[in-house]
């Protein structure tokens, strides 16, 4: 718990949280940006190329093979973090919480108004007709998982060389932009478009909770280095 935080939420009424990848860390979900010997061991290409929409076409298996066993994480709960802004939201003073993460955790932990910027592996759908699956039906498949039509089910998330979904990136910049207070969290603001959001906050404090520095720093009110687990914390 940081007291100077406490001081500014107390005081405000439109609270925007926005976060990144550090928010599920402390719920067991490794950040996949940062490379460790086991992705040099067990595919031939880092996790970006991986990951993007060119990939997915011309190597849909190798995919899968990464995205079953890097980006569906089994058993991950909601930490303190989660729940804060859970409980803000039902006080009546979060407004919306801003997301860059996959994992659908802010809205396990009982968010409402919450923008997936870059969608959610909860969701799926199938190339060819549109139909909706949810995670299991990727989770328990093997090779690249199919529909019923025999097209191809692909996440909803969105990978490099796509575009963010246009509604929800309208109610993110909505939503900043009559922010009073904006809680930046557990990201580097390094991944683009979705940081650029933060230009659209014309409120009156800028808190940024970061392990590392952020160009964001600079400019804000409040500063904090400590985990945000225990700094949103009651």
């Amino acid at each position: 718990m940081n007291e100077a935080l406490e001081k500014l939420i107390a005081k405000s009424k439109r609270i925007v949280f926005f976060g990144g990848a550090g928010v599920s860390t402390e719920s067991g979900i490794p950040d996949f940006r940062s490379v460790d010997g086991l992705y040099n061991q067990k595919y031939d290409y880092p996790p970006e190329t991986i990951l993007s929409h060119t990939f997915f076409l011309r190597n849909t298996e190798e995919f899968y093979r990464f995205y079953r066993d890097k980006m569906l994480i089994e058993g991950a709960k909601p930490n303190a973090a989660h729940l804060r802004l859970a409980q803000l939201e039902r006080d009546g003073k979060l407004t919306a919480v801003v997301t860059q993460n996959i994992d659908g955790l802010h809205t396990a932990a009982g968010s409402k108004n919450v923008q997936e910027l870059h969608g959610s592996v909860l969701r799926n759908y199938c190339m060819k007709c549109g139909k909706f699956y949810g995670v299991e039906a990727v989770r328990n498949s093997t090779g690249v998982p199919r529909c019923t039509c025999g097209g191809i089910i692909k996440p909803d998330v969105v990978l490099y060389e796509e575009s963010l979904d246009s509604r929800t990136l309208e109610n993110s910049v909505s939503a900043i932009a009559s922010a009073d207070l904006m809680i930046v969290g557990g990201t580097s603001l390094a991944v683009y478009p979705a940081a650029g959001l933060l230009r659209y906050f014309r409120g009156d404090d800028l808190v940024v909770i970061n392990k590392s520095p952020t160009p964001a720093d600079s400019s804000a009110s409040l500063l904090i280095r400590d985990p945000i687990g225990a700094t949103l914390a009651l």
